[in-house]
């Protein structure tokens, strides 16, 4: 077959499929657009999941006739000049209304300040139909209807209704926390109105608006700088963390990117915190040189690469790192709100009144109470059956033997509840501790940090385990040597496609050596980084924490429960155990009031 010039029309549709993917993608540039032109109210409709009518209308510079018809070509746009490299907008390829008009039925109508009226422009199929004038307001509509009726064998791979406008909502929400200072109004037939009021240039209150209330009190701060980059954002405290990564969110220079880069950093910024399976919630603004990062890998723009990848994720880590160890330590709002709950009585509906008593946290009935704790329930509880207690209680003296000049953000202690729990009194509330958990935390602490003051002691192999890789597995491999040899692994070059492991780490014993360097390669060459070791041994060492911390049932003298109330609060990462667990539940005194009634 010759070779031919392709029609306009299929070289549109050919773009269509890398840049409009679904109807979110539609969605996603078309707002990118209206950001572009300097919009501050972004209005979006969508029904049938964005297939049947996308429009999306703003207040931005508008365009006048001539310029509607120069948009609707392929690569024609106000946002590039001669250097590919210097990209400060978020559209710039000049491909998205061409490819959207080659598939769907794509209207613009449009008017720039102080003209007298609008013009329209519409692309059906690809067809381009002649500018008219048109009544609008300032600014741009973007209508897409009937997407993808000119390829139907799309519409195929499309999700459902539903599917389809969630992923509309997710694209608004991302674009709704990179610009706090313009209104976002999202609705359509097909779902409820979603809308962000402008926040103007409080981020932290937009991000509260998607990512709720909770977000704003559990979130840290992160602002650092590193050879010309600066990171800033907010991140959630270990113990605010979700079942998936949906609340993540990265910008790199103003644009929401999906980098795997970023999502790695950001896991191994939380790396023993978290428990496995449980991801942290961030909102992360990366602020560079646009010299120093590609955003032109993929039509779709989400993927970004950068110049110097180590260096962003250095300071990725070290950011959160430093900013968890300075304010991370302490409980999520949520695990007080869990308890406010256990003891706030369920309201029950009894012949057209509401009533607690039904509850089984509801008041007692004092007709008849215990005499003390340990004794068997007597009648008159109402079917309440109270457990046995054990407490122990330290004496006023011991108890307030902490200087009073000195905070003590954990309080000092007041009692031991069933030889775990120890229950402390702060300047403004009270905290549970569960002192196993949190004595296990700080062993692990101190074995970690014994770790990294010397390297770890290797025992030499007999007969050295020979590997056979890739020739650039291998390259990665011996370009972390000396990472390796101080942390007891010792590994050289075998020929061109083969390592030799001489040493292994002594504390690991008995151990696959050969899966170990195989796992190690495989980092290397998705990740850039080898952390597979470093985590054998941490893991070795939470272990040893584990069987080496105060066991639950152990009662505590006061002064032993005061000791360990001052380790933690000197022991970075202490608000939660090795496994991801909160160490200790914060009360505040203003919630203690609420629940008797009094405010």
């Amino acid at each position: 077959m010759p070779i031919k010039q392709l029609s306009e029309t299929l070289i549109n549709q050919i773009a269509a499929g890398e840049v409009i993917e679904r109807p979110a993608s539609a969605a996603k540039e078309l707002i990118e657009n209206a950001l572009d032109a300097g919009a501050t109210r972004i209005e979006i409709a969508t029904a049938g999941g964005g297939k049947t009518l996308l429009r999306v209308s703003d207040n931005g510079c508008g365009m006048g006739s001539e310029e509607l018809e120069l948009a609707v070509q392929r690569h024609c746009t106000s946002k590039l000049d001669d250097n590919l490299l210097d990209i400060r907008t978020l559209g710039f390829r000049g491909e998205a209304l061409p490819s959207i008009g080659s598939v769907a039925r794509l209207t613009i109508a449009s008017r720039p300040a102080g003209a007298g009226h609008g013009a329209e422009i519409g692309v059906f199929g690809g067809k381009l139909q002649p500018v008219k004038p048109a009544a609008v307001n300032q600014g741009t509509m973007v209508e897409v209807r009937d997407l993808f009726f000119a390829t139907p064998a799309r519409l195929a791979f499309m999700k459902t209704e539903r599917a389809e406008a969630a992923a509309i909502s997710e694209v608004v929400r991302r674009m709704a926390i990179a610009f706090p200072g313009v209104r976002f109004v999202l609705s359509g037939s097909d779902r409820t109105t979603l809308e962000f009021a402008s926040t103007g240039e409080d981020r932290l209150a937009r991000i509260a608006q998607v990512l709720g209330r909770d977000f704003r009190d559990n979130a840290i701060v992160i602002d650092a700088e590193r050879e010309g980059a600066r990171l800033t954002g907010f991140a959630g405290v270990p113990t605010f963390n979700r079942g998936n990564s949906l609340q993540q969110y990265a910008y790199v220079n103003g644009r929401p990117v999906q980098d795997k880069l970023i999502w790695s950093a950001l896991r191994a910024a939380y790396a023993e915190t978290i428990p496995q399976g449980r991801y942290p919630v961030a909102t992360l603004f990366l602020d560079v040189d646009p010299d120093i990062v590609d955003v032109n890998v993929h039509p779709a723009k989400s993927d970004v690469r950068f110049r110097d990848p180590g260096m962003v994720r250095g300071l990725i880590i070290g950011a959160i790192r430093q900013a968890l160890a300075q304010d991370g330590d302490r409980a999520s709002t949520t695990g007080a709100g869990g308890l406010m709950r256990a003891f706030r009585p369920e309201p029950q509906r009894h012949n057209g009144t509401w009533s607690a008593a039904t509850s089984p946290y509801r008041p007692m009935d004092f007709g008849s109470v215990p005499t003390g704790f340990g004794e068997t329930p007597q009648a008159g509880l109402s079917g309440l059956t109270m457990p046995s207690a054990r407490m122990s209680v330290p004496e006023p003296e011991t108890a307030f033997a902490e200087p009073a000049d000195q905070p003590h953000p954990l309080g000092a202690a007041r009692a031991q509840l069933h030889e775990n729990y120890i229950v402390a009194q702060t300047e403004d509330g009270l905290v549970i501790v569960d002192q196993h958990a949190a004595h296990e935390r700080l062993v692990f602490e101190a074995l970690r940090k014994a770790l990294n003051a010397r390297p770890i002691p290797a025992q030499a192999l007999l007969i050295p385990e020979i590997v056979d890789l890739p020739e650039e597995d291998c390259d990665r491999l011996i370009s972390h040597v000396d990472e390796f040899s101080r942390l007891g692994l010792g590994i050289e070059r075998f020929g061109p496609g083969a390592v030799a492991i001489r040493e292994t780490p002594a504390m690991l014993g008995e151990m696959d050596a050969v899966g170990l360097v195989r796992q190690l390669a495989d980092e290397l060459a998705e990740w850039d980084t080898a952390n597979g070791l470093a985590n054998r041994l941490d893991y070795l060492a939470a272990t040893m924490a584990c069987h080496g911390s105060v066991r639950s049932g152990r009662r505590l003298r006061p002064e032993e429960m005061n000791a360990l109330l001052r380790q933690m609060e000197a022991t970075p990462g202490s608000g939660q155990c090795n496994h991801g667990r909160p160490t200790y539940i914060e009360l505040k005194l203003s919630d203690i009031e609420k629940l008797f009634g009094r405010s």
